[in-house]
């Protein structure tokens, strides 16, 4: 039978992946009252991981936390020691490995060159980009940068299997994060803090939570449970359009269809990360997790990963129609004086870990 106790709090959150997470972890060190409320039966969102067999998965996908910015790097040091940890991947094109992201010994391996230095790499791109004054979509965001030859090896068919989408139809700010490196650096991230947590996001997180103040719900609908809890503010991590009951249409996201397999063999593949870019897989990437922390094994745990449109909604999907359904959205949202949209999914844009933390720290400051 359901208690008619109405639950009271300071602060209402929903959702408990990094958002919620930080924000409930702050506000509560200044005594407030935390109600973490969380749809699935774990916490973490996107970062969560688990362990198995002595492997660290991460359920959904590679996380690598890389940032430049010293305060946020030391607040999250207070809950987790760091494995040093330096981000590759490769691609696997036409049965040939090439490091990514594109760097001069890609573009000497895909065309048999053998360019010396950066200023050789950019002249000979030169010859290859395709100049577009006016960008309107990342198709012409990527051949403007790299030229149609590694745009079509690299790009066109793994950005429809990541994103359900080829490049034309997506906005030019999606492919604006690809980066081309002027060099032989094979490293995927180039900010000065880099690493993985010693056990773990989940350990990590809990320890965040492990405040008498904050009391976590799992396996709670807000839709559900909202007329059941009592509180001062509300601060919403889920998708917007859900929360006003998708009365302006519905917002796409991207949609990820992860595979876990354990696997009787040391070793699967010769990268944590590989990218298959052509179209003879059906799936985008293999994560082979225990290549992150150089875990001893006699077995091994890798991820297929690729887009499913009956999966799980994970990443907002940048282009013309979201962008006016999200307008009217937030429109509504500011006629609401208790209530703080705050994530990727309540404001609709993507961001690294690091950004989360940085904005969550600005929010927890205003409020």
């Amino acid at each position: 039978m359901k208690s008619t106790v109405k639950r009271k709090c300071d602060y209402l959150i929903v959702g408990a992946g990094l958002s919620g997470i930080t924000l409930a972890n702050l506000l509560a060190t200044k005594g407030e009252e935390i109600l973490l409320i969380e749809k699935k039966n774990h916490i973490g969102g996107a970062c969560y991981d688990y362990l198995d067999g002595g492997i660290i998965v991460q359920k959904y996908g590679p996380h690598i936390f890389h940032t430049d910015n010293k305060e946020v790097w030391d607040y999250l040091s207070k809950f987790t020691e760091w494995i040093p940890y330096k981000h590759k991947v490769l691609a696997f094109y036409k049965n040939k490995y090439y490091s990514m992201p594109i760097n001069l010994d890609t573009v000497n391996s895909f065309f048999n060159l053998s360019l010396k230095s950066g200023a050789e790499m950019k002249l000979f791109l030169r010859t290859k980009k395709i100049s577009i004054e006016n960008i309107k979509n990342s198709e012409e965001q990527a051949i403007s940068e790299v030229g149609k030859e590694l745009y079509g090896a690299f790009i066109k068919n793994f950005t429809k299997k990541t994103w359900g989408e080829y490049p034309e139809e997506l906005d030019a700010s999606v492919l604006k994060r690809i980066s081309v490196k002027y060099n032989k650096n094979a490293y995927y991230f180039n900010q000065k803090y880099q690493g993985l947590p010693k056990s773990g996001y989940t350990t990590m997180f809990n320890k965040m939570l492990a405040k008498k103040n904050i009391t976590i719900l799992l396996n709670t609908d807000f839709s559900k449970e909202k007329n059941e809890i009592g509180y001062k503010k509300l601060i919403y991590t889920g998708k917007i359009d859900e929360f006003f009951d998708y009365k302006f249409g519905k917002l796409s996201f991207r949609k990820i269809r992860f595979k876990i397999e354990k696997l009787d063999k040391i070793s699967f593949q010769p990268n944590s990360v590989v990218n298959y870019t052509d179209n003879s897989f059906e799936f985008a990437r293999i994560t082979e997790f225990k290549k992150f922390y150089n875990t001893k094994s006699k077995k091994t745990i890798i991820s297929k990963e690729k887009y499913d449109n009956d999966a799980e909604d994970f990443y907002p999907i940048a282009n013309k129609k979201n962008f006016t359904i999200l307008g009217r959205y937030l429109d509504e949202s500011k006629k609401l004086k208790n209530v703080i949209f705050f994530g990727k999914m309540a404001e609709f844009k993507y961001s690294d870990m690091d950004d989360i933390i940085v904005e969550a720290l600005k929010r927890y400051k205003n409020l």
